[in-house]
């Protein structure tokens, strides 16, 4: 997948980032080439180099088709997860690691139905955060909004299934 200098895309387990510059760069005998990305949350610049960009996952920006179905799933019903907060924490790793929106999703929500009964792990709590930030910079960036208005989409689908929206930490 080619990206070019400008776009919007996403890089999974941090969210929407900028394509900033597409440079070269020598080791020994061998020429890389790069995507120099910057992230919109908390502004870190990191470089992928093209030859890992389907291993590191990033992609571009998620049409409004799937930040429909997203909203969706955060509207309706529960969702399972593992008791055992050892095993839910790796699977819900893996899901933020992959960065589909929908694996996010589910890792929002369901964190979200396990806060509502009991607190959650102080790693838990920084998961949640995370999928929070993933979830409203793509659906902003994806739909065109001001993050308010994403932060108010985003409230209204799950005040549906009686979740509340966390607080940033």
């Amino acid at each position: 997948m080619t990206f070019q200098v400008g776009e919007k895309v996403v890089y999974p387990n941090h969210g929407v980032g900028t394509i900033e510059n597409i440079s070269s760069r020598s080791f020994g005998t061998q020429a890389e080439k790069f995507y120099l990305l910057r992230l919109s949350y908390n502004c870190l610049t990191v470089m992928v180099p093209f030859s890992h960009v389907n291993q590191v996952g990033l992609r571009k920006v998620t049409r409004n088709g799937e930040i429909t179905r997203m909203l969706s799933f955060l509207s309706e019903g529960e969702c399972k997860s593992c008791h055992d907060w050892k095993d839910r924490f790796k699977e819900n790793s893996v899901k933020m690691q992959n960065g589909s929106l929908q694996g996010v999703a589910e890792v929002l929500k369901c964190l979200l139905q396990i806060q509502s009964h009991k607190p959650l792990s102080f790693r838990e709590k920084k998961m949640l955060d995370r999928a929070r930030i993933m979830i409203l910079s793509e659906l902003a960036t994806s739909r065109g909004l001001a993050e308010p208005l994403a932060v108010e989409m985003l409230d209204k689908a799950l005040r549906k299934t009686s979740l509340k929206f966390p607080e940033p930490l």
